[in-house]
């Protein structure tokens, strides 16, 4: 079998040639593009923030998304493959830390936790509205405890493959990204209801 080597080929024609290498042997081919390319990934993120583990949630994000536009035929490469794993690797990192921006980072004191306060216009209609955990409940005990695992408890991905008896953790993360885009639409289609009415 022919190696692939992304840095011999010009952009133009390594989309096709990466496709039919990851179609061929996937196995080895990610494994070449993991050794080039988490390296890079693993400084930038912990130059900007993070940690290892940070690093290996956001490659692992980034190589599902690859793959699946590769064997989808939709990647269309500009640069190497290494190049463009960095930059979906920057791009999903960035998002992280915005996330984590807007997300309260200031623990609840028992004072806090019993304070009866007046509940105020927001909060009155948001209780109309469902909690993100009862959107997580209507998912179904397998998305429900992919996506607990993942997010509140800050399992690692490897850990969630296991518990979850996937073969891989590629798979667990293609299960985690499906469970959260059915999250993502029952939550836009409550919003949408709202918005309406």
């Amino acid at each position: 079998m022919k190696s692939f080597d992304t840095a011999a080929l010009p952009a133009a024609d390594s989309a096709a040639q990466l496709r039919q290498a990851l179609l061929a042997d996937r196995e080895r081919t990610l494994t070449r593009l993991y050794q080039r390319t988490f390296p890079m990934v693993r400084r930038y993120v912990l130059r900007n923030g993070g940690t290892v583990h940070d690093a290996q949630d956001v490659f692992q994000d980034a190589l599902v998304i690859f793959y699946e536009k590769a064997v989808g035929g939709t990647l269309v490469l500009t640069a190497s493959a290494s190049t463009y794993l960095v930059s979906v690797c920057r791009n999903l990192w960035r998002r992280e830390l915005s996330r984590r921006s807007h997300t309260p980072q200031c623990e609840l004191t028992e004072t806090d936790l019993l304070e009866d306060a007046e509940p105020t216009a927001s909060e009155t209609e948001s209780e109309t509205a469902l909690s993100v955990l009862e959107y997580v409940e209507q998912l179904g005990e397998k998305c429900k405890s992919i996506l607990l695992s993942f997010y509140y408890f800050q399992q690692p991905l490897h850990q969630i493959a296991e518990t979850h008896h996937y073969r891989s953790v590629r798979s667990a993360t293609v299960q985690k990204f499906k469970c959260l885009e059915r999250l993502r639409k029952s939550v836009r289609a409550v919003l949408a209801e709202t918005l309406i009415y």
